[in-house]
């Protein structure tokens, strides 16, 4: 049983995103540092590996979450998505950079479901700040990743929740939303962060290794060729 009672600490509490990939851990590590009581969500939506939901729980532990929770729901029962759904996941190689477009990688409606799912839990924690780590510089071009949407959906949870009518005024973070993948990579080793724990690979393996071919593996290795660090990731091959 699941308690749903708001954690007492002398911290303010945050809830934060987090999918075990490169970035959401950065994210996880810049909350610990500002002060928060970091609780942290992942969500088993029918992705194509597990992997990233072990390396979540495992970071969590490692950056010292005072609490770390799972949902779990089936978005492959709707689709659209190489995600969710019997497509290919596409190389990296194969993506046009000069016609633009979103890409089949794009679950519909995902971040919008997640952080849905995040202001559930922070209303349960009596928690106004949440944190995701949607990034609009070097991403696949999602639609939900960009500052617009998560300004709406700020607004959205200030009018839709109990706690928000009463009163509480939620805020989003996103101290990623402007910045490069190396400025990223940068931020997270001054915080201590050890990469080699996170998964970020669309088609990783069992043992968390990435394939180093599709679109999140080709902006992390960058990430990491930008920074000057060598690149840290398990690659199958």
């Amino acid at each position: 049983m699941i308690s749903s009672t708001p954690i007492q600490t002398s911290q303010p509490v945050a809830v934060i995103l987090l999918s075990g990939g490169l970035d959401s851990t950065t994210v996880l590590a810049m909350a610990r540092e500002q002060g928060f009581a970091a609780c942290t969500l992942a969500v088993d939506y029918g992705q194509r590996h597990r992997a990233e939901l072990d390396a979540a729980a495992a970071v969590s532990k490692a950056l010292g979450a005072i609490e770390h929770r799972v949902v779990r729901m089936d978005l492959r029962s709707i689709g659209g998505s190489a995600l969710t759904d019997d497509i290919e996941v596409p190389d990296a190689a194969a993506i046009d950079p000069d016609q633009p477009s979103i890409p089949i990688t794009y679950v519909p409606a995902r971040n919008t479901i997640l952080l849905g799912l995040a202001l559930g839990y922070a209303e349960v924690m009596n928690a106004s700040d949440l944190f995701i780590g949607v990034n609009n510089v070097d991403y696949s071009g999602y639609p939900d990743c960009r500052p617009e949407f998560i300004n709406a959906f700020a607004s959205l949870a200030n009018l839709a929740t109990r706690a928000g009518v009463e009163g509480l005024r939620y805020r989003i973070h996103t101290p990623l939303i402007s910045l490069g993948k190396d400025e990223i990579v940068r931020q997270g080793l001054a915080l201590g962060v050890d990469y080699a724990m996170t998964v970020s690979c669309y088609q990783a393996d069992e043992a968390g290794r990435a394939c180093g071919r599709c679109d999140s593996c080709v902006l992390r290795r960058e990430g990491f060729e930008r920074a000057g660090i060598a690149d840290p990731t398990r690659y199958a091959v």
